[in-house]
């Protein structure tokens, strides 16, 4: 069974032509129609209840998880974590550095109709040292977290074997690996789904029309879920590796 699982940094949904429009960033979201979507720099700050983001993104889908790293009297500012099932034990991790901007991890256990699914979203620091410390609190996360899952977000990791890498390949060893940024000649690879198992991912891509609404274009999986067994809804054995389909 395949779900599709997305994830993009909408750069407070402003594109290249310097104008906010949240309606080409929603318009991009339908046409791939994840089942599971991280999104990065949702900005609601000076947007208005009626125009929030947070609000506008949530119409579409069931279920979400925001995660406001920055807030002020007109709105806030942070990532989301949607899904078309319901989502259980969710829960914000801090995973903040003294002097930098907040941050925040998003965990969560999806509802699928294949069996669960442990999802962590995130959205990590800019200098090295920071997501060092930052990927080594996310690598605890991964340790707890039960059956398969998946990490998604934008790292800032401008190298392909840098800190995020380090801490998370022994533990999750399969990864989409694309340069989404800047979007439109992409050249670095900091928006990514790292998986366990290894056979969970399966086709992958990113999406250039995505320059017209961000900075950064999206990653978009199809992750390969067993069928839970009868009676036990929620609770599929998953094999040590799924193959993909021809």
């Amino acid at each position: 069974m395949i779900l599709r699982a997305m994830t993009w940094n909408i750069h407070s949904a402003i594109g290249p032509d310097g104008r906010y429009d949240i309606q080409r960033v929603l318009g991009l979201i339908r046409r791939h129609r994840p089942d599971i979507l991280a999104v990065q720099e949702v900005e609601a700050r000076n947007r208005g209840t009626r125009e929030s983001p947070f609000l506008l993104l949530r119409d579409h889908f069931g279920h979400n998880v925001d995660a406001e790293t920055l807030r002020s009297s007109d709105g806030a500012y942070g990532h989301m974590l949607l899904s078309r099932w319901p989502m259980e034990e969710e829960k914000l991790h801090d995973l903040s550095v003294d002097g930098r901007e907040p941050r925040t991890a998003i965990t969560a256990r999806v509802r699928t109709p294949y069996g669960f699914l442990s999802v962590i979203a995130t959205h990590l620091g800019l200098k090295q040292r920071e997501r060092q410390a930052q990927a080594n609190r996310l690598a605890r996360l991964v340790r707890n977290m039960p059956g398969p899952l998946i990490v998604m977000g934008d790292f800032n990791d401008w190298t392909w074997r840098g800190p995020v890498w380090r801490s998370l390949s022994p533990l999750l060893p399969a990864r989409t690996g694309h340069r989404t940024f800047p979007a439109r000649f992409p050249l670095l690879r900091l928006d990514e789904i790292f998986c366990r198992p290894i056979g969970l991912l399966g086709r992958n891509w990113r999406d250039p029309a995505a320059q017209a609404a961000s900075d950064h274009l999206p990653v978009i999986a199809e992750l390969h879920m067993p069928q839970a067994r009868e009676g036990k809804a929620g609770q599929a054995a998953f094999p040590a590796r799924v193959p993909e389909e021809a």
